[in-house]
């Protein structure tokens, strides 16, 4: 093996692992808009939220403290997988001849296989200090559930899931991974809630959505005391504790040499790219490095790309608050992708504002490049991507060989946030041609937007 196709790996001490969450919201140049009460349009308090959160995630959500610290049983629980390993792609350089370098933050280590534990574990010991006996929550590929489903165990938690119907049928092991961690799973939508045999009723064949899961997760703890709602991306707490990814990968990179010219990350509700590139912004709005941050949605469900930036409901029904975020609309059904985790209608309120402020960019890629991307990449770095993070393996093969064009020698980082060894049917439907390229029409755009909140 020549030298220049060596795998190179840093890694960090354990005594290294970050101790305290950064919160990015101090360090923009304006602060997000609040989220709304959906009949007075007044901005809703910390009370507002309680009957679905305990207080310590509340006033996490609604914070401006710059970092939190880490409570030690939640650094405990990190220890088993933290910090992560940063790669070197050398051998994927070599196969695409660019004079680029291309690092990945690789997520796939912990034992749900993907960066949702980063949340999923605090998530669940918050929930356990204050009493809290059962919580209900949405997955859309299944690694959101897997990962609660691994935190609640831990903590001593039950567990009910609603699990996106079309990713039920397509990925039968998420639901088992689920089930030997002890959570009860559903596919959604279901007849168990209002908000699902709605759905059923009005259509009866639906391939669900995230936001209808949402809605059918709420209901449920809404309506019992004892039992409370866990999220996986879009609000702001959560893209806190996925900060541990950049604050390891700049420590990392560090010991490279190197300082990033390209940041590039998934985004379907926004954690993982959040996690990634927020502590990187920190370092680009003071001015000691400065990285284009790009995010890289599907075609089929392009918030960034195509939605519109607006007052929005983050679930079907309309339970939620309203939230400032770029949206398809709360009625929208996306495609059937396999990028089960990205079929989302709209996007973190706090990426929303941020690529609002010009910070940060985004581009909408279909899934055939995606999976071509993601074989690329197993054929040559060995580990085969979750179907999500191939659309930022795509972004990066893209700016690789722009430099191979051009000559650049850019420093290109991003995340590879799981495995995709439990999403091989996927990638056997693409190897057999079976794959469709879903891309939104301005029709179904404009009819999903007509659903809007009016007023706001």
């Amino acid at each position: 093996m020549t030298s220049d196709s060596r795998q190179v790996k840093y890694v960090l001490q354990e005594s290294e692992l970050p101790r305290e969450w950064y919160n990015v919201i101090p360090d923009l140049p304006s602060p997000p808009p609040p989220p709304l009460h959906p009949g007075t349009r007044e901005p809703v308090g910390p009370e507002a939220l309680a009957p679905l959160f305990p207080m310590a995630l509340i006033m996490q959500e609604v914070s401006v403290d710059r970092h939190i610290a880490i409570p030690e049983p939640v650094l405990d629980v990190y220890r088993l997988w933290r910090p992560t390993p940063l790669y070197r792609a050398r051998r994927l350089e070599k196969d695409l001849g660019t004079p680029a370098k291309i690092y990945y933050k690789y997520e796939g280590v912990s034992p749900a296989g993907s960066h949702k534990p980063n949340t999923a574990v605090p998530q669940a010991y918050y929930n356990a200090e204050e009493g809290i006996r059962k919580l209900t929550t949405e997955t859309g590929a299944g690694q959101w559930g897997t990962a609660l489903s691994f935190a609640c165990a831990l903590f001593g938690l039950d567990l009910e899931v609603w699990m996106v119907r079309s990713s039920y049928g397509q990925k039968p092991y998420r639901k088992a991974l689920m089930e030997t961690y002890g959570a009860k799973v559903h596919a959604s939508p279901s007849p168990l809630t209002a908000a699902g045999r709605a759905v059923l009723e009005a259509h009866p064949d639906s391939s669900g959505s995230l936001g209808i899961a949402i809605s059918e997760a709420v209901e449920v703890a809404a309506t019992h005391d004892d039992t409370r709602y866990s999220l996986g991306s879009v609000l702001n707490h959560v893209l806190m504790h996925q900060t541990v990814i950049g604050e390891e990968a700049i420590k990392q990179l560090a010991q490279a040499g190197d300082t990033p010219d390209v940041i590039v990350g998934c985004t379907g509700g926004g954690s993982n790219f959040g996690g990634l590139v927020f502590p990187f912004l920190r370092e680009k709005l003071a001015g000691r490095m400065n990285p284009v941050i790009r995010a890289v949605e599907p075609a089929a469900c392009p918030s960034f790309t195509k939605g519109r930036y607006a007052y929005d409901f983050g679930d079907t029904a309309g339970l939620t608050p309203l939230l400032k975020m770029h949206t398809l609309g709360h009625d929208f059904i996306p495609d059937p992708i396999h990028a089960g985790g990205l079929r989302y209608h709209g996007m973190s309120p706090l990426l929303s504002h941020i690529y609002e402020l010009g910070l940060i960019e985004a581009v909408a890629k279909p899934q055939s490049e995606c999976f071509a991307a993601g074989l690329r990449f197993a054929r040559t770095e060995g580990i085969v991507p979750a179907p999500e993070p191939t659309h930022a393996v795509a972004a990066c093969i893209e700016e690789a060989l722009r430099c191979k064009e051009t000559g650049e020698e850019k420093v290109i980082l991003t995340a590879l946030c799981g495995h995709g060894l439990l999403d091989l049917q996927a990638y056997s439907e693409y190897m057999a041609g079976r794959i469709e390229d879903l891309e939104l029409s301005e029709a179904a755009i404009a009819e999903a937007m007509a659903g809007l909140p009016a007023g706001v």
